[in-house]
């Protein structure tokens, strides 16, 4: 007697989990190759990551959404003059150049000094950075300090920008380095007494925001504690540990 055959494929078992993930898995093959599907999400992929890379910042329209949301702003530019040289001497898109150094030092002084930096994705610090911003502001009940923008800015850059506003606490939220299925991953970084010569080590880090990673809520969350904890500690980095998930906020400090 023959066996009848199911008229259906059997079912992928990776499909379960690819719902769960936007990371590459069970990819599959055909013989020796990759699918051809597979392989064409992979040249778009590829493709969204140099995009991000080399894309520019809005500076004016991203000043337009803070503003329509009630934030001042200011914006600077670092040493790097233009996208290829940024990418080439990381270094200059630590240092704010002149002209912004002179502008920031003229500027009232900031308890809080708040950067938005392009980094390695301007789309993912134009999108996500205004709605953080609101729901820092709504956090602390109020934000009393202008946002400053930053193009061909880079982490470090927060240490200028703080020190040249006098502020004690500086956050930069800039577009990190984009991965195959993260082009657009923001990532958010806490620096206590922010100046020049300040180590990674001496600060704290808030990776993958965006809808699909760590969404805007849950790190506006761990924002506000690390910053009420690094006010009230006077410290960041390795001495300051994000314990937000199992401890409630502290009052907020005044503004």
């Amino acid at each position: 007697m023959t066996q009848r055959l199911p008229d259906t494929p059997a079912a992928d078992p990776w499909q379960v989990l690819r719902r769960r993930t936007a990371a590459r898995i069970g990819l599959g093959r055909v013989g020796a190759s990759m699918p051809t599907d597979e392989l064409l999400r992979f040249g778009l992929a590829h493709a969204q990551a140099r995009d991000a890379v080399h894309g520019a910042l809005d500076a004016a329209a991203l000043a337009q959404a803070l503003a329509a949301q009630g934030f001042s702003t200011l914006e600077v530019h670092s040493m790097a003059p233009d996208r290829e040289t940024y990418l080439l001497r990381p270094d200059l898109g630590r240092r704010l150049d002149e002209a912004s150094l002179h502008l920031l030092q003229g500027a009232p002084r900031a308890e809080v000094a708040l950067l938005i930096a392009d980094g390695l994705s301007a789309q993912a610090a134009q999108q996500h950075a205004p709605a953080l911003a609101r729901l820092l502001r709504d956090a602390f009940g109020g934000w009393a300090w202008p946002v400053v923008i930053a193009r061909q800015g880079r982490v470090a850059l927060g240490d200028d920008v703080g020190a040249a506003l006098g502020a004690r606490l500086a956050v930069v939220m800039l577009g990190e380095r984009p991965g195959l299925s993260s082009p657009d991953s923001l990532g958010i970084y806490l620096t206590w007494s922010p100046r020049p010569g300040r180590m990674d080590s001496e600060r704290n880090c808030i990776s993958n925001v965006r809808p699909a990673g760590l969404d805007y809520a849950a790190a506006a969350h761990k924002l506000h504690f690390l910053m009420t904890q690094a006010m009230l500690r006077q410290t960041s980095g390795v001495m300051l540990k994000d314990e937000s998930d199992a401890a409630q906020p502290l009052a907020a400090p005044d503004a």
